[in-house]
């Protein structure tokens, strides 16, 4: 029998911003296929720069990052991990540019090297599967704040990723915009980190929690208060 190696390892990783103490002490975190992990905190407390230290935006001063068993350093590095992981903004407009909706998804396949048609046809497949295929034509910037948030994430899905990074998915969703992103990430055979602060909504999707508070995570405790169904029991790992 094999061991398939984690999707993502990160060990003893320390940042802080100038003038600030230690936003991450001695972190470590292990990801492997399938886990679904909830992470809850203080505003503050970090976890928005573990994202960006995942996705190299941010540099830990010390610690080591590793994507399926091989370190990442440098920029170089991390144009691998690009097309692996992929992260949800907090700000869905920092992550949509591109007039149409259409043209924001498809972008993403495009730069992978899809032909046009090819990623013209995985945005229209990612679109209807968030039951948002009327919004092809959409011109972006007009979107309401929620609807902006699903197409955020369409742009990330329709790249294929291994790994999700979801920050505040939730933000600014109605109640059936939100039970339908629950079923799209139930739906899902990917392994994703989820920062929320709705425990009703991360209960749904996530099957681990963890707490960051002084740099550290920890399992969270209160993990068994949650009411905690999926739908399609039998299909999770």
């Amino acid at each position: 029998m094999t061991t398939s190696l984690p999707i993502l390892r990160l060990e003893n990783i320390s940042f802080s911003y100038p003038g600030r103490g230690r936003v991450l002490d001695n972190l470590s975190l292990e990801i492997n296929k399938g886990d679904r992990i909830g992470l809850v905190g203080p505003n503050g407390s970090g976890k928005t720069t573990l994202f960006h230290i995942i996705m190299g935006l941010l540099s830990p001063y010390s610690g080591t990052i590793e994507f399926f068993g091989k370190p990442v350093k440098t920029p170089n590095d991390f144009k691998e991990v690009y097309k692996k992981v992929g992260l949800l903004f907090q700000d869905a407009d920092d992550q949509l540019f591109s007039p149409t909706v259409l043209e924001d998804v498809a972008f993403g396949p495009l730069n992978l090297g899809k032909s046009k048609s090819e990623a013209r046809n995985i945005a229209q497949y990612t679109l209807d599967r968030l039951g948002i295929a009327h919004f092809e034509d959409r011109v972006t910037h007009k979107l309401s704040g929620g609807e902006k948030r699903l197409v955020a994430l369409a742009t990330v899905l329709s790249m294929e990723p291994e790994l999700l990074l979801l920050d505040e998915p939730s933000t600014g969703l109605d109640e059936k915009i939100k039970a339908t992103l629950v079923e799209v990430l139930n739906r899902l055979e990917l392994s994703y980190i989820l920062i929320s602060h709705e425990s009703d909504f991360m209960s749904q999707i996530a099957d681990t929690m963890f707490m960051m508070e002084n740099g550290q995570l920890t399992k969270d405790v209160h993990i068994h208060q949650y009411t905690h169904k999926h739908p399609n029991p039998g299909q999770r790992h």
